[in-house]
């Protein structure tokens, strides 16, 4: 499966503890801060993986490639993670609807994005040497909500901390991975020995 960096651990978990038969072949996670290059990196894989798997799937949702992804996905006849985001996979897109209705103006976070908050989002926005950009990027945010997959006492104070950078408060919502299990599950099961495909 090729899949997101930001899933692919917790891909893998589930594989392990369901005893699936996957390979997780992790895309760098800082994509999706360039998400018209998730298409490109994942038909590369693709082409790749083919000639030594009978069978491949696609551990992203769409991602912001509007729908980019599925044409890849279309042309290779492989399937993806349903949704429009890792947000709605971990959550359930009825869950994100409701979220995001009682206040639009949220930052979601799931527990990569928790751990690798200075990385993805401080460096990459460039906040660690111009902190002021803080309130142009950030200043119609109201709140964080974090979508915890396995809360733990440090994930929660990373929790909290990036949400002071942003200057924000946060909501903790348990998620655990049910939804991804399920959803990887369907992948598996979709790509049963007798389905193949070629571009």
């Amino acid at each position: 499966m090729v899949a997101c960096g930001a899933l692919a651990r917790h891909v893998a978990d589930v594989a392990g503890r369901r005893g699936w038969p996957v390979d997780v072949v992790p895309l760098p996670p800082l994509l999706h801060n360039r998400p018209e290059r998730i298409a490109a990196a994942v038909e590369r894989e693709l082409a790749r993986l083919r000639p030594r798997y009978a069978r491949v799937a696609v551990g992203y949702a769409d991602c912001g490639t509007y729908g980019a992804l599925d044409d890849v996905c279309a042309r290779w006849a492989v399937p993806r993670l349903a949704g429009p985001d890792c947000y709605s996979v971990f959550a359930g897109a009825e869950r994100m609807r409701t979220v995001l209705e009682d206040e639009p103006g949220t930052y979601v976070l799931t527990d990569y994005l928790v751990a690798s908050f200075t990385r993805s989002v401080v460096v990459e926005l460039g906040l660690d040497r111009y902190p002021e950009l803080r309130d142009d990027y950030f200043g119609h945010y109201r709140r964080v909500v974090w979508l915890a997959q396995h809360p733990t006492p440090g994930l929660r104070a990373a929790a909290a901390r990036a949400a002071d950078v942003l200057g924000l408060p946060v909501e903790e919502v348990v998620v655990g991975d049910v939804l991804l299990e399920r959803a990887v599950g369907q992948l598996v099961a979709h790509t049963a020995p007798g389905r193949t495909g070629r571009p």
